[in-house]
């Protein structure tokens, strides 16, 4: 489900900007599903079947938004409240406030929080993603769901090409992973994808950077050079950092991979204690 559409993180290089997705208007002008919470109840009251139920995938589900609208947080207690799973995609530390609710949902079924992490620098953060709490504080908030008990999966994505693409920063990202006991981490290689509407997007966002981070001197036409109108932007370097994050989580049993991970989370524990009648 996704109740918001549109995100005002402010991430350069979000391929939710792409044409391809027909918004109409600004990216940061969220549309808001204000009845998602009752469209979910009469859905799972139809439902024969108790499943997983994931938000995240096109909108942040944590925009700034919804610490007033709380439909988020609405949604959680409808699918506790039924006994479904969860799984919530996000940037941000406002999903502190709903550990309780994910915590209750871990413990009937499953809950997952997933949480992308792109840089282990800061400042580089403010950068890229302006417009949601840096790298440190997403650590902050995995290391609270492992004393909760809920699993984490974190989404080692995108790693942009000449900026972060560094095994330093690799190294970072990963160390923070396994303090804060993450269960698996989604990777589709080391790289981004740039359609029509995302790519000028993110080139104009790098000739701005340029004014705060000398790094982001001349980047557009090095990407223009080296990717053309390519839809997808792959690291020089991916086969070393690749091989860099395999061998770090096969070293710390951190699952690795794509299909496998989605997998994993899609799967209801049909052994977990069954609701009764009263817990409808």
């Amino acid at each position: 489900m996704n109740i918001y559409r549109g995100c005002s993180h402010g991430c350069i290089y979000c391929d939710s900007r792409s044409r391809c997705y027909h918004f109409t208007h600004d990216f940061e002008d969220i549309e808001v599903k204000q009845n998602a919470p009752e469209l979910l109840e009469a859905a799972l009251r139809k439902k024969r079947r108790r499943c997983m139920i994931g938000t995240g995938s096109m909108g942040d589900p944590y925009v700034p938004a919804e610490k007033e609208l709380c439909l988020t947080r609405r949604c959680l207690e409808t699918i506790e409240r039924h006994g479904f799973g969860a799984t919530v995609h996000t940037k941000s530390n406002l999903v502190l406030r709903d550990l309780d609710l994910l915590e209750r949902i871990n413990r009937k079924t499953k809950a997952v929080v997933q949480m992308t992490l792109t840089t282990a620098d800061d400042a580089l953060c403010k950068i890229i993603e302006p417009g949601v709490c840096p790298t440190s504080r997403r650590l902050e908030v995995l290391a609270e769901c492992k004393d909760r008990g809920i699993p984490t999966v974190v989404w080692l994505s995108p790693i942009l090409p000449f900026i972060n693409d560094t095994q330093e920063n690799i190294t970072g990202i990963l160390d923070g992973c396994i303090r804060t006991g993450v269960k698996a981490i989604i990777c589709f290689g080391m790289g981004l994808t740039l359609r029509e509407g995302n790519r000028e997007y993110f080139y104009s966002a790098l000739e701005k950077a340029t004014a705060v981070d000398s790094r982001f001197s001349e980047l557009k036409d090095r990407y223009t050079r080296t990717f053309g109108l390519s839809y997808e932007a792959t690291s020089p370097h991916n086969q070393t950092l690749m091989s860099q994050l395999s061998d770090t989580c096969q070293k710390n049993a951190i699952q690795l991979g794509t299909d496998s991970i989605f997998k994993w989370m899609e799967e209801f524990p049909e052994n977990r204690e069954k609701p009764t009648l009263f817990d409808f």
